[in-house]
């Protein structure tokens, strides 16, 4: 696989501004405890290889457990997961996929006991985030593992 397009130096002010987006989420708690999570997950149902990879690695530098980022495909199934985290990636899977008649009451629902209204906000942003830019590297072929030196992920070991 070969890139097709260079976003980055194709359209600078574009990216500089995204990437400034998602350095002011990247200060949240709410978005710190769930983020690779939520990233990976929504990478995984987008098909973004890049994207899967980077936060695969990601997490593994943070020293999240590898068994967990295994079971995160079947996280429904899996005890490994806090139900604070289930509503998350329950949260993370409807926005990723939009239903056709919206987000049901039961998923909000859900949503509003295990987070306030800021962090549920908060944590919306950050999945459209990383839909975002599951978009631009799936649009733009990036080649996964193609970034590791750049953003430090090649101290993962993968």
């Amino acid at each position: 696989m070969q890139a097709r397009v260079n976003y980055y130096q194709t359209s600078p002010q574009a990216a500089q501004k995204y990437l400034d987006f998602n350095m002011a989420l990247a200060q949240i708690d709410v978005i710190q405890e769930l983020k690779h999570l939520v990233m990976l997950r929504a990478s995984q149902l987008n098909g973004c290889a890049f994207c899967v990879d980077m936060h695969a690695k990601e997490a593994t530098i943070d020293g999240e457990r590898e068994l967990r980022l295994h079971h995160l495909t079947v996280w429904r199934e899996s005890a490994l997961f806090s139900p604070r985290e289930r509503a998350a990636l329950a949260w993370t899977e409807t926005l990723t996929r939009l239903p056709e008649h919206g987000v049901d009451d039961n998923t909000y629902d859900d949503m509003r006991r295990h987070f306030s209204a800021a962090e549920l906000s908060d944590l919306t942003f950050l999945i459209v985030a990383i839909n975002g830019w599951n978009r631009l590297s799936i649009a733009f072929q990036a080649v996964p593992g193609s970034a590791d030196e750049a953003f430090g992920l090649d101290k993962a070991g993968l």
